[in-house]
């Protein structure tokens, strides 16, 4: 016998609710990413699932880009997933530079405001390359702009590795990846606009060996992003 959708609502009406608080807080509040390819190496991994806080810049209408509240700013160095300006595809990439800043590339090495980064404690490794197997590169940590954090390049790739003097417009950002010669960053998408940020990326909450039968890297679990 069909139950009437009255008493079917009538009993299942909790669940119903935890489901609209659920989806609230997955589009307004807080979400997950997970982390499908290596152009943020070595930094973040295939197999990492971050956590993104969804309200540390604005507070969005639920499934829409309407800004309801501005909450804060992008800051350099950011971890940020957002909304391909060229087809609309989920990203996560470092914001490098922000309204007002000039940017440059000159031979891998980066400029911001004037200021060239310095590259220190390089160390050689091999690193998995889809399509390629393990791939000689070069891990780094790179100091500008008041910001530090571990890049790499990847040997013998061909990459965009030099770009004019830009001045970021207003509420536009530069991004890039840490994998630098293996990410669809700004050098081949253009600028990001803020509007266009989902949120940013903060912690890891878990992480599994995509190439290892999924085994649990509980080493990252919890780990912070920098």
């Amino acid at each position: 016998m069909k139950m009437p959708a009255k008493q079917w609502l009538r009993e299942n009406r909790g669940f119903l609710v935890f489901l609209l608080c659920f989806g609230f807080f997955r589009t307004a509040i807080a979400d997950w990413n997970p982390i499908p390819t290596g152009s943020m190496r070595p930094n973040l991994l295939e197999g990492d699932v971050v956590l993104v806080n969804r309200l540390a810049y604005d507070f969005k209408l639920p499934l829409s880009e309407v800004v309801i509240a501005r909450l804060g700013e992008v800051q350099r160095g950011d971890i940020i997933t957002f909304s391909s300006p060229k087809d609309g595809t989920r990203l996560i990439k470092r914001v490098v530079a922000v309204g007002g800043d000039q940017v440059e590339m000159r031979d891998e090495r980066l400029y911001i405001n004037g200021e060239a980064a310095r590259y220190e404690d390089e160390t050689a490794v091999r690193e998995p390359v889809a399509g390629l197997g393990e791939w000689p590169a070069r891990r780094v940590q790179e100091h500008v702009g008041g910001q530090r954090r571990q890049v790499q390049w990847l040997d013998g790739v061909h990459a965009r590795s030099s770009f004019a003097p830009l001045t970021v417009p207003p509420d536009q950002l530069l991004v890039l990846g840490d994998n630098r010669d293996n990410s669809a960053d700004s050098r081949y998408i253009g600028l990001v606009p803020r509007q266009a940020v989902i949120g940013r990326a903060h912690h890891i909450l878990a992480s599994a060996d995509i190439e290892g039968f999924w085994a649990p890297r509980f080493d990252r679990f919890g780990m912070a992003l920098r």
